[in-house]
């Protein structure tokens, strides 16, 4: 199974250190929820992980491979990284054949992700008719195209409703027990909680917490007040890879 392995990640814009000496997995077969503040370095992991960012220092390991090395790309790395960059007058079946000619892919995988993900009667509209969460739903079908083994998501539940959200959860929860690796940044803690089977938590581009969710109790509240715990304050962060005082006491706590 493809798993990431993040060694040493580190980013500097200029005078701006965005990502500090990240290593942490993230394992095949579980959903890992990325959670951090604005600015805490979580978009900037992830387009390096994609190879859209150059790294400063450290990687990110796909199967052991840099993303630019995988050998059809598409169809082992998915990602959404914001739902944009559809034409507004195309039909939604459209944006996804063009897509479909790159990733290497037939067009009846396109109509097999419109249905994943529930588009498949708004697949002659055009785009620019699109709700927010349609067109979250639109990024989502682009990321499963290549049915790819890993996922990298960044908030994709931004504009979904509670039914839809509900949706998404099931959806990660069983590409994850089909073996696949996903990897999901999110701001919204309660549904997160209901999510993931793992947490990484960063702050200021320094790791602040890795490991099973259970560790932080397991619960919406717990996860909120561990991550406003670990997130808090200037403190530097305990080093890169080992647990600090602030993860072995949340995990006293949770017991």
């Amino acid at each position: 199974m493809t798993e990431i392995a993040i060694r040493g990640l580190t980013k500097t814009f200029g005078q701006v250190r965005a990502v500090e000496g990240l290593t942490f997995d993230v394992p095949a077969g579980r959903v890992t929820g990325f959670l951090g503040p604005n600015g805490a370095g979580k978009t900037t992991t992830l387009r390096m992980a994609l190879g859209l960012v150059r790294p400063t220092g450290g990687e990110v390991l796909i199967d052991g491979r840099r993303y630019e090395e995988l050998p059809r790309p598409r169809q082992i790395v998915g990602a959404l990284m914001e739902a944009t960059g559809f034409h507004p007058a195309r039909r939604g079946r459209d944006h996804l054949r063009i897509l479909a000619q790159v990733t290497g892919v037939t067009d009846a995988r396109v109509d097999e992700v419109l249905d994943q993900v529930g588009l498949t009667q708004a697949a002659e509209r055009r785009v620019k008719g699109y709700s927010l969460g349609m067109r979250q739903r639109l990024g989502l079908a682009a990321a499963l195209l290549g049915d790819p083994q890993v996922l990298l998501l960044d908030e994709p539940g931004n504009g979904l409703d509670p039914k839809g959200m509900a949706w998404l959860r099931t959806l990660l929860r069983r590409l994850a027990a089909e073996g696949r690796t996903v990897l999901v940044s999110s701001h919204v803690l309660s549904e997160i909680a209901q999510t993931v089977d793992r947490v990484v938590i960063i702050n200021r581009g320094r790791l602040r917490f890795a490991g099973p969710l259970f560790e932080l109790g397991g619960t919406a509240a717990a996860l909120e007040a561990a991550f406003l715990r670990l997130t808090d304050g200037d403190e530097a962060a305990p080093e890169t890879g080992t647990p600090g005082e602030d993860h072995l006491a949340l995990k006293e706590s949770a017991r």
